[in-house]
């Protein structure tokens, strides 16, 4: 297994556990953090999987 494989371990662990980031602030725009950190880590994770598969691809 490549090592940059492994960075998409990161979005599983980043969202793996609830109690970590089930909080109303900080708030962006109205949106309860619990909301918007999850929106961030689908555009992570997307990025993420992007980078990995260049990577991977040569």
């Amino acid at each position: 297994m490549s090592p940059w494989a492994l960075l998409l371990v990161l979005p599983y662990l980043a969202l793996c556990f609830p109690s970590l980031y089930n909080r109303m602030t900080p708030d962006l725009i109205g949106f309860p953090f619990f909301y918007w950190y999850q929106l961030a880590w689908v555009i992570i994770a997307s990025a993420i999987m992007l980078f990995v598969y260049r990577k991977l691809k040569s």
